[in-house]
């Protein structure tokens, strides 16, 4: 449904919304207005309004949106009214990590694969019970399991080339956290996930509060 008039940063607002209709279900609120979810979310409700038009009509003038409505059909917008199989490339202790964080599979991603070179690391099981594969089986696992989403947490120095295979493999959709920016196609999509760019962010803007 996204289309190139559509802003990414209405997009990334999109998942903020869902997340905040989230807890909004889980304390039994059944309506809310564009400016009591704009206030719950930190921005204005002009922009709420604005960014849910490029999708449709939401709501009610005068009376809000129905909450589990709008949960719903922002899911079905963002793709995540499935469940999205994924795999992991590198379980080091970055990847290890996020093979074991409860967010992803409560949000309808679930990790099915998770690969390495290591011979030491090959072959053992993780607390989630999935087996680490050798990376050269990594095409076949990919059909036998409908992986959708590669995660990429190797070395700088190998993501280009995983990416590469990835895409090879028909994978179009990564998630990168190494520090090196790939580069894909225009029939793929890369999330590149920098922490170190994030904390760079941080340090201006506390340098610049004391200043």
């Amino acid at each position: 449904m996204w289309s190139p008039k559509i802003p990414v940063n209405a997009i990334d607002r999109l998942s903020f919304y869902l997340r905040t209709l989230d807890e909004l279900i889980a304390g039994d609120v059944e309506m809310i207005s564009s400016e009591q979810l704009a206030k719950q979310c930190g921005v204005k409700p002009d922009l709420v309004r604005k960014d849910l038009s490029y999708f449709g009509e939401f709501g009610r003038k005068g009376v809000g949106y129905r909450i589990v409505d709008l949960y719903s059909q922002i899911k079905k917008i963002l793709g995540v009214d499935r469940t999205w199989n994924m795999a992991l490339f590198g379980v080091g202790n970055l990847g290890s990590a996020l093979i074991r964080h409860a967010n992803f599979l409560k949000q309808g991603y679930r990790f099915v694969a998770a690969f390495d070179v290591d011979p030491e690391k090959v072959g053992n099981r993780l607390p989630d019970g999935l087996i680490i594969e050798h990376a050269d089986r990594f095409e076949e696992v990919l059909k036998e399991r409908n992986v959708g989403i590669g995660v990429i947490a190797v070395p700088p120095a190998n993501a280009q080339s995983v990416a590469n295979q990835l895409i090879l493999a028909g994978i179009n959709g990564i998630l990168n956290f190494s520090p090196l920016h790939i580069h894909v196609p225009d029939c793929c999509r890369v999330e590149n996930v920098d922490f170190s760019i994030k904390l760079d962010i941080l340090g201006y803007h506390i340098s610049s509060f004391s200043t």
